[in-house]
């Protein structure tokens, strides 16, 4: 089992018509990261806190038709977060939020997590909004603690960032408890740390998306490794960041203790996996069958 923690939210994303028109999608990285992972053949539970409203049910009924377990999912009768995406002509994302008092924000700290858990993936909106991020990372100490695989993945939003340094200060706080963090090139250059210092404070592997340019890990050993992008035409990149969680996850968590990681493998799997979400509009992650060529 792998449990993944964090917001689930609708993405108000925008169309070619009518003009100035929203769509409403399901969104939210730890939700698409649980999607994924689901629609990949992962055993997988979605933990967090979600609205009663209509948004609520409809982001619960995507998780349960891609074979999410939702029993660790707490329930609120607050509304839910709202995120506004303007995409650029590349393809890429930028967010605003509508987040007070939403749902997702009084989050709490859950009992013991399913027997059998293997990896805990925890990230973005969640980490930077109180006071349910102070639960999400005494999750994240107290499944460290017990020998899970860990995942982070920042996915900065500054929009949500009040104090930079603050939040800086925390991030850097994370991670002893972390396995694997994983970040976008647009993440490392916020927080401005370097990969070296950052495996110096725990994790086991640094993996950085890096868009059109792929795939790259160093690990705490000092190796280093790189695979390109699949050329696809982009739709939008939304998910796609989210997309890379699942793959990893999906592939690190079922290797044998102590066995060595393909890290050039794994990558490329995760590449495949990204680029396949790149192609539709949205949070669309693939099935396995379409990674299986």
């Amino acid at each position: 089992m792998i449990v993944v923690g964090g917001e689930a939210l609708i993405d108000l994303v925008p169309v070619a018509q009518p003009p100035g028109a929203l769509v409403p999608r399901p969104g939210g990285g730890p939700y698409n990261t649980a999607l994924a992972l689901g629609r990949l053949g992962a055993e997988v539970a979605f933990c967090s806190r979600v609205s009663a409203d209509g948004f609520g049910a409809s982001l619960l009924a995507g998780l349960r038709a891609a074979g999410v377990d939702l029993s660790l999912v707490q329930r609120g009768p607050e509304p839910t977060t709202l995120a506004v995406p303007s995409i650029a002509p590349d393809g890429s994302a930028a967010y605003g939020f509508y987040v007070e008092g939403t749902a997702d924000r009084l989050f709490t700290l859950p009992g013991a997590l399913p027997a059998g858990t293997r990896a805990l993936a925890l990230g973005t909106c969640s980490l930077a909004l109180e006071p349910g991020a102070s639960a999400y990372e005494a999750l994240l100490r107290r499944e460290s603690g017990r020998g899970l695989l860990t995942l982070l993945d920042p996915n900065i939003r500054p929009a949500l960032i009040t104090d930079r340094a603050a939040y800086r200060a925390r991030f850097l706080g994370w991670l002893p408890y972390v396995s694997v963090l994983k970040l976008s090139e647009e993440d490392a250059r916020w927080l401005g740390g370097r990969v070296g210092d950052w495996l110096a404070a725990g994790p086991s592997a640094v993996v950085l998306t890096r868009g059109a340019q792929g795939l790259a890990v160093r690990t705490r050993e000092g190796a280093e490794y790189e695979v390109p992008a699949r050329r696809v035409t982009v739709a939008d990149t939304i998910g796609a960041g989210d997309t890379v969680n699942a793959a990893l996850l999906h592939r690190l968590s079922g290797l044998p203790a102590g066995e060595p990681v393909d890290w050039p493998g794994v990558l490329s799997y995760a590449a495949h996996a990204a680029a396949l979400t790149c192609t539709r509009a949205g949070a669309e992650p693939p099935y396995a069958a379409e990674l299986s060529g």
